[in-house]
């Protein structure tokens, strides 16, 4: 029904946005409008020059004649200034009009914009008082709008009227355009940090339980969530969806919300009417809040996301966020251009418009954001990744500059609204300086590589500290230096009398001398009688790509990015549950070393090689493995949570199925069990 009415007054808008409306150059200013930057204040003066502008002046010159057709006449910005009949008229009207104006802001109104808006021109030859002055008698002759002005003249009430319909409600709506859009940016960053403080707030511990099992940690639909839903998108959970659908609810309502029609106005006359001029409001809407979504757009994907370091949302959320909000905002930049392309097309100035530099821009901008979303799917994603990733660098390149361009060319630096895409330009030139600053305190390394199995490698990387996980730049392996992969730390320290290539990890002095662990735990043992050395190590499981290059060396240059994702405080929890899969223990073992409560590990792996290397890590920890098999999550869960009446939490980290099994065993048993408190932490890498 929306999508009719909208056609049915697309259909009726036969005029584009007048010239008069919103000059296409002018002074620079500085902010947005209604935030430092004001378009018609005070709007009683602006109506009135806006009334005479028409109008041909002493100091006029005629413009060129084309086949015998008058052509009008051209008025300077110096004739402007020193025409008496348009000075006084002027006045005259502004005396009238804007008696509640101080005189100081009619006098600044006066030297600024008698003779034009740009940046050099001529100031009026008297000033606004001193022009009143000489108005001796009150004007009888009412101008009428495009007649020669000559004299001091009266404008009429409905010249007026009709000019100050135009004027006030195009400024209100332009106001509102970019209220709504500061809304988005700061409800957008305000919300993820306001939710994540609750955390802090001592609800009941069986409360917080029972509402993430029902509202925040279940998949919306079904039971999948890292699992891919038939290979194209992921299932958000509850509590993502319930923002998605915040960031879709809030765009849609400011997107209509304040737009009206007041009439009768001047730039939009009967032949367009409310319709018309409604139309372009919402034009201008859609046009200034896909600007105000690129920032988030950008916010959300990176990894030095402030929100990451604010909040305890996941990097995996605010990617799947990123998308969203993407998706949103081309759906208004392609609105925005489709009503425009329309209007033009039916007033008959497309051929002229179109050639354009500033709509030549924002076809760029519109088209290189309808040519990222599919080529951002999901399959692509996981099939050509560095492909798609150079892929959308480039083109979010070309959106900046489409869109900078687009409005650099319209409105010069008028109105501010290139002031959203340089919050865009910083916030991505932040999270890549910052991704180099990483690169730089870390210098260039060399990565020890050993071959564990058939599956799996393990990387040393020595005199680099750090926590969580690290992305890895392998610039000898391929052509394109620039690649990058995460990886979780398994062990932050190296033992100094492994040779290259076959380290192994550090483990807790104290667990050590415990009971437990592997079958070679004294060979392990006696490795860790020498010192140890800082350094980084990673399990990789080889599927293919750089991972599957590494099999082939045993030294080679590297670039470490780190440290990211510090782990989540779990120290309020009595018992500490860990499912891990596969190279997924890396990412449980600082949480199992540092936890003072109870650890219980369910580890299930292909091969018994990664069990072994990881062994002296694991020494004294509560574990069972599974090599070659399927672990029974349900059974696992049910036996260590279901009698319990401690503070627990469940930690994952593996593959997508099994992450998927383990949030939705979780949440059932926290809506099932009365009396339980259970916190699920899921450690996984989104792309």
């Amino acid at each position: 029904m929306l999508t009719f009415k909208l056609s049915i007054l697309v259909s009726t808008y036969f005029h584009t946005l007048p010239v008069s409306s919103m000059e296409s150059s002018g002074r620079n200013a500085h902010g947005l409008i209604g935030y430092g930057i004001s378009m018609y204040k005070p709007p009683c003066a602006f109506v009135c020059r806006d009334v005479l502008s028409t109008s041909t002046l002493n100091c006029s010159k005629p413009m060129d004649m084309s086949e015998g057709m008058d052509m009008g006449s051209n008025t300077t910005p110096e004739c402007y200034a020193t025409d008496d009949a348009f000075l006084e008229t002027l006045a005259y009207c502004m005396s009238m009009r804007c008696q509640e104006v101080a005189v100081w802001d009619l006098e600044k109104y006066w030297n600024m914009n008698v003779a034009g808006s740009q940046p050099n021109q001529p100031i009026p030859k008297a000033t606004y008082q001193q022009t009143v002055a000489k108005i001796t008698t009150d004007p009888t002759e009412t101008l009428v709008i495009g007649e020669d002005l000559n004299m001091t003249m009266i404008v009429s009430d409905q010249d007026y009227k009709v000019s100050h319909n135009a004027h006030v409600l195009f400024e209100e709506m332009e106001d509102n355009h970019e209220r709504y859009g500061i809304i988005l940016v700061v409800t957008g960053s305000a919300i993820p940090i306001f939710f994540s403080l609750l955390r802090f707030v001592p609800f009941p511990a069986t409360f917080v339980t029972k509402f993430n099992a029902w509202f925040v940690d279940p998949p919306v639909l079904g039971s999948r969530h890292q699992t891919s839903i038939a290979g194209i998108f992921h299932m958000p959970t509850r509590g993502q969806a319930f923002f998605i659908f915040y960031i879709v609810a809030i765009n849609v309502i400011l997107s209509a919300a304040g737009i009206k029609s007041m009439q009768p106005n001047s730039w939009y006359p009967s032949a367009s009417g409310p319709d018309g001029e409604i139309v372009s409001y919402l034009t201008n809407r859609f046009g200034v809040l896909s600007f105000a979504n690129i920032p988030l757009v950008f916010l959300y994907a990176g990894r030095n996301n402030v929100l990451l370091w604010l909040t305890n949302w996941s990097h995996g959320t605010f990617l799947l966020l990123h998308r969203w909000v993407a998706w949103v905002a081309t759906l208004q930049a392609i609105l925005h251009s489709a009503i425009y392309l329309r209007v033009y097309v039916h007033d008959g100035t497309h051929g002229s418009e179109s050639k354009l530099p500033y709509w030549i821009w924002g076809v760029v901008a519109t088209l290189c954001m309808s040519i990222l979303l599919p080529s951002s799917i999901l399959p692509i994603r996981r099939s050509l990744y560095e492909f798609f990733l150079a892929w959308h660098v480039l083109l979010s390149i070309f959106v900046l500059a489409g869109c900078y361009w687009h409005i650099l060319e319209r409105f010069e630096r008028q109105w501010g609204y290139e002031n959203w895409i340089y919050t865009a330009i910083a916030i991505w030139g932040f999270e890549r300086a910052m991704r180099l600053a990483r690169l730089a305190r870390n210098g260039v390394k060399t990565a020890q590589v050993a071959v564990i199995d058939s599956d799996y490698v393990r990387v040393d990387i020595e005199n680099v500290s750090g926590f969580g996980h690290a992305y890895l730049y392998f610039p000898t392996l391929t052509w394109r230096v620039w690649e990058n992969h995460p990886f979780s730390v398994a062990s932050a320290v190296i033992s100094s009398d492994d040779a290259p290539g076959t380290s192994k990890h550090d483990a807790d002095i104290e667990k050590l001398g415990s009971s437990g662990g592997s079958s070679n735990s004294d060979n392990s043992l006696r490795r860790y009688q020498s010192p140890a050395k800082i350094g980084l190590t990673f399990l990789l499981r080889t599927k293919g790509g750089v991972t599957a290059e590494l099999r082939k060396h045993a030294r080679l240059p590297v670039l470490v990015e780190s440290a990211y994702g510090p782990h989540e405080d779990l120290s309020e929890y009595s018992l500490l549950v860990c499912i891990a899969g596969g190279v997924g223990i890396t990412a449980c073992v600082p949480y199992l070393r540092a936890h003072a409560g109870v650890t219980k590990l369910f580890w299930g792996a292909r091969s018994q090689g990664i069990i072994d290397d990881m062994a002296p890590s694991l020494q004294g920890i509560d574990q069972k493995t599974y090599v070659g098999k399927r672990m029974n999550i349900t059974d696992v869960l049910q036996n260590e949570l279901g009698d319990t009446t401690n503070t627990s939490v469940v930690l994952v980290s593996g593959p997508s199925e099994m992450a998927d099994e383990v949030r939705c065993v979780v949440s059932g048993l926290a809506r099932q069990k009365k009396v339980i408190r259970v916190k699920l932490v899921e450690e996984a890498f989104s792309w």
